[in-house]
Parts: structure tokens; C-alpha cells; sequence
């Protein structure tokens, strides 16, 4: 009953849009807050914050490098949210949708 708690609890955070795109895009590659940041124009606390619930449940993982933290998608033993993932279109493809081009971030890295 514990894992069906917690299945469920880790498809609820699929349901925000937000978080949907994030892990979209983590499919492609690991990305900074900052990066974030600038993509979604939300503040770094907000991003923070959905970043924190992604982690808190297994999804995300950090590491650290310097003063930036990296997130990267982790969901090999997650099989049902790697299904989910790939009924959508890629991040990237929904980035340009947007209107978001290439651009460089504060961190540095390319967006």
C-alpha cells in the first residue's frame, strides 16, 4: 500500500504544468535554477520550490558545483512516469512553442 501511496503522490506532480515541462526538459539534459528562472519567468524561490517536490519524491536529483545546483531526471525505476514522458512532445519543441530561443543564462550554461 506504501508504494501505491507514493506512485500516486509522484503522478500528482505531473499534473502541474509547470513541473510537467520541467521534467520534460530534464529529459533532455540537466539545467540550473537559473535557467529555470529565465524560461518560466518565475522567481528562484517558486522554481526552487517545484524543484524541491520533484527531489522530495525521487524524481530530481541535485549536485552541486560551485555556487549553481544542477537537476537532473531520475526515473529508471519509475517506469510509469518515463510512459507519461513520452506521450508528450520534447521540451525543446515546446520551448520554441513558446517563443524561447537559445540563450545564455546567468550560470553560464546554454539554454
Amino acid at each position: 500500500m506504501e508504494e501505491l501511496n507514493l506512485t500516486a503522490d509522484r503522478l500528482k506532480l505531473l499534473g502541474d504544468k509547470t513541473r510537467l515541462l520541467m521534467l520534460l526538459l530534464l529529459q533532455e539534459r540537466e539545467w540550473c535554477v537559473c535557467e529555470f528562472v529565465d524560461i518560466f519567468e518565475m522567481s528562484q524561490p517558486a522554481i526552487s520550490q517545484h524543484l524541491r517536490k520533484l527531489k522530495s519524491l525521487g524524481i530530481v536529483k541535485e549536485e552541486r558545483r560551485g555556487q549553481w545546483i544542477y537537476y537532473s531526471l531520475f526515473i529508471e525505476d519509475k517506469p510509469y512516469i518515463s510512459a507519461v514522458l513520452e506521450q508528450l512532445p520534447s521540451g525543446s519543441v515546446l520551448l520554441r512553442e513558446k517563443g524561447i530561443s537559445e540563450q545564455r543564462s546567468e550560470c553560464g550554461s546554454k539554454v
